[in-house]
């Protein structure tokens, strides 16, 4: 059965940039994916206050938001189907309207309905960390957020980072469909960032997976002088990784999201695809 994933595109107040947008139809055509497309176009609503009234041209300001973000929306629709059919993926493409500050939970609930939501990653930009949130936290989907620095060139060889804890088993379970295609499969665990219910859990997961006739090795790696989420991408990239499968740590609090310190510091400097799950 094909993965049938998820590509949301943000167009307001910022747009997705072009080469997070490439990027992450290439990744769909890595794991012969069918791609779907919705444009999150935004729905400004109308302001009654004293600000109306002074600002006399505010109905024209809301008018030329949303024909922005249309405009971008088809422009970045455009590029997400022709670089599909490229690859010969099916492909649908959609709009989807809601007031700018709903934007990530019309995404999220959209993506329920697929296997995978891919994100186009570009640092720097408020309403796309907003969208990857609302995707890891909100969809019940894995969620691979894709940099715009650097095309994916394969899937073939995949890191795990590994503490036996609920939503690392969570994401393993979630990226079961893409592990299957993997030609190597690395474990990854953090031995003395916190303690461990298990010291021997990145062994035995390994040992699981070869019994499951994935080619699995161990690494035990210990926290460096920097942040967690770059250690861990560093260990993955110097074994080849070409996807680093991670649990997404965090809750929300009136709206707002509180992460862990490995999720938080992927958002802030994502290096490679960086497939979250919660």
């Amino acid at each position: 059965m094909k993965i049938r994933s998820f590509l949301p595109l943000l167009t307001y107040p910022d747009a997705h940039s072009e080469a997070s947008i490439r990027n992450a139809a290439a990744l769909a055509g890595l794991v012969s994916a069918e791609l779907h497309v919705v444009a999150l176009e935004a729905d400004v609503p109308p302001v009654t206050s004293a600000l109306s009234r002074v600002l006399m041209n505010l109905p024209e300001l809301i008018r030329n938001a949303e024909t922005l973000s249309a405009q971008a929306g088809a422009k970045l629709m455009d590029l997400a189907r022709g670089k599909a059919e490229a690859s010969g993926l099916p492909v649908t493409a959609r709009t989807l309207k809601a007031a700018p500050a709903l934007l990530g939970e019309a995404a999220a609930s959209e993506a329920r309905y697929f296997d995978l939501a891919l994100v186009g990653w570009s640092s720097g930009i408020p309403g796309i960390q907003m969208l990857a949130e609302a995707m890891v936290f909100g969809s019940g989907r894995p969620t691979i957020l894709v940099p715009e620095g650097a095309e994916a060139n394969g899937i073939n060889r995949i890191a795990i980072a590994w503490d036996g804890s609920r939503v690392a088993a969570r994401a393993l379970a979630d990226a079961t469909r893409l592990l299957e295609r993997a030609r190597e499969v690395h474990v990854v665990t953090v031995t003395d960032e916190k303690p461990l219910q298990d010291e021997d859990a990145g062994a035995r997961l390994a040992e699981g997976l070869r019994q499951a006739g994935v080619k699995a090795s161990f690494l035990p790696i210990r926290a460096e002088d920097c942040p967690i989420a770059e250690t861990l991408q560093r260990h993955a990239l110097e074994l080849d990784a070409q996807l680093l499968i991670m649990g997404g740590y965090g809750h929300s609090r009136l709206r707002d999201f509180v992460l862990g310190g490995a999720t938080a510091g992927v958002l802030r400097d994502l290096r490679m695809p960086v497939l979250l799950s919660h």
